[in-house]
């Protein structure tokens, strides 16, 4: 998998796509400063490792009373992985992955300046959930413009190469160990227990960014009355589907499957329906994350 994306220098995709790293960076450091840094909570990644340093270094510098930058210490080590990712990874980093950790860390680094470190809220458990959620839009917003977050993502990816191991759960894996070292760091139990609910709520909040939020459904059924069923998608609900031939496992006998797709609404439509002409019907309703084509999203919405 790349993200090395060639976009035409200042055409509109180049401008969107620059416009999301922005903007997601912005939001993924208020969500740092705001809710995530004054309780010391350290959701992994190289920001997490810079909130432990921060807070174990307050009172060393004169320059920084406070602690090293947060900010300056994502930076530092977002550097030196980047390189070290393309020379074991190959060129899957391009410029953007690049200026997101470089606006990230200034934007921390920024804000902490202009606000300090006091915290907007006092309650852990409510700043470790709209933190979660600022940090997990900020970074699915810069995932939509093809780039990547860097940081823990790259240690994933490289131990991922040698080991073969899922990524997804060497990325969990890499941000628990940093969850651990706060907890040797501030000898503190509740550190590690809200930035695991960090972890969690960032997790969900960059699918629902990426994915969208949908409330449509993705319909199978089976029914002996599917000329009825697919009259009445095609001429009252106004949608397509598609009818596979398909096989009882237990009967073995021969059967039509309607496939199609329906907003919430639509879904108890049909439901009565078929309910009214076939009870012995089969019907499988699931979640339908994201739907593209005619009739839903467009298609290129997505990219």
């Amino acid at each position: 998998m790349t993200y090395v994306t060639k976009e035409k220098l200042f055409s509109r995709e180049w401008f969107k796509a620059y416009a999301l790293i922005l903007v997601g960076s912005f939001i993924l450091a208020a969500g740092f400063v705001l809710f995530i840094d004054p309780h010391r909570i350290a959701p992994g990644g190289v920001y997490g490792i810079g909130i432990i340093v921060h807070y174990l270094t307050k009172g060393m510098f004169s320059w920084a009373p406070d602690g090293f930058p947060i900010g300056t210490v994502g930076l530092l080590l977002n550097i030196p992985l980047t390189i070290i990712g393309i020379r074991v990874l190959g060129p899957m980093f391009g410029i953007k992955t690049v200026v997101g950790f470089v606006l990230s860390s200034v934007f921390i680094d920024t804000l902490h300046l202009w606000l300090g470190y006091d915290p907007l809220v006092d309650d852990m458990l409510l700043s470790s959930i709209f933190g979660g959620v600022l940090i997990g839009f900020g970074l699915g917003l810069i995932f939509k413009s093809k780039a990547t977050s860097g940081g823990s993502d790259i240690i994933a990816m490289v131990i991922a190469k040698y080991t073969r191991l899922p990524l997804g759960q060497l990325m969990i894996y890499v941000d628990s160990t940093i969850v651990l070292l706060a907890l040797v760091a501030f000898q503190d139990w509740k550190i590690p227990l809200y930035s695991w609910v960090v972890i969690y709520v960032t997790g969900k909040v960059i699918d629902m960014t990426i994915q969208g939020v949908s409330y449509d459904k993705a319909l199978f059924i089976i029914t002996d009355r599917h000329e009825e069923v697919k009259n009445k998608i095609i001429n009252d609900i106004e949608r397509g589907g598609t009818i596979i031939n398909v096989q009882g496992m237990y009967t073995g006998h021969d059967k039509k499957m309607i496939f199609t797709n329906v907003s919430r609404r639509e879904v108890h439509m049909l439901k009565d329906y078929i309910q009214q002409i076939d009870p012995n019907a089969f019907i499988t309703v699931i979640d339908a994350n994201e739907i593209l084509g005619n009739g839903f999203k467009p298609l290129n919405d997505s990219m």
